[in-house]
């Protein structure tokens, strides 16, 4: 399970470098630098996930729980859900298309899942500490 979570890691990172580039170069000549700005926050909050994926596929491969599964999990939706949204709303911004107002909330959850999975994480890692600490002491 983990070597997908590696993985999926790697094409995200590599997804991220990318449009990061493409934020940085083309996206300028197209939308508003406020638009920029936002576009650049979904870049950089899905390579801070990039990573935190990388490091919950390497500790469930030495802890493998349920709650570093759902980190995992939330890990990706929180990309998909606050990046992803980021990235919609500049694109309409950048074509000043009309009522899609109901994206914006979407951002939120997004960060939602982001906070929930580094919770999950740390309990993920805590509990199997203790598993472990308990089997050894006993």
């Amino acid at each position: 399970m983990y070597h997908k979570v590696i993985r999926y890691s790697s094409f995200l990172g590599a997804l991220t470098v990318a449009l990061g580039a493409f934020g940085a170069h083309g996206l300028k000549k197209i939308v508003p630098q406020f638009a920029v700005d936002i576009f650049e926050t979904g870049v950089r909050y899905q390579f801070y996930h990039v990573f935190a994926l990388l490091i919950a596929g390497y500790l469930y491969s030495k802890y493998s729980n349920k709650l570093i599964f759902t980190a995992i999990v939330l890990f990706i939706t929180g990309i998909i859900l606050f990046s992803g949204s980021l990235y919609i709303m500049t694109f309409i911004m950048g074509r000043g298309i009309q009522g899609y107002e109901w994206i914006g909330p979407i951002t939120p959850v997004g960060g939602l899942a982001f906070i929930v999975g580094w919770i999950f994480l740390g309990l993920g890692v805590s509990s199997s500490k203790k598993n472990k600490y308990k089997s050894h002491h006993s």
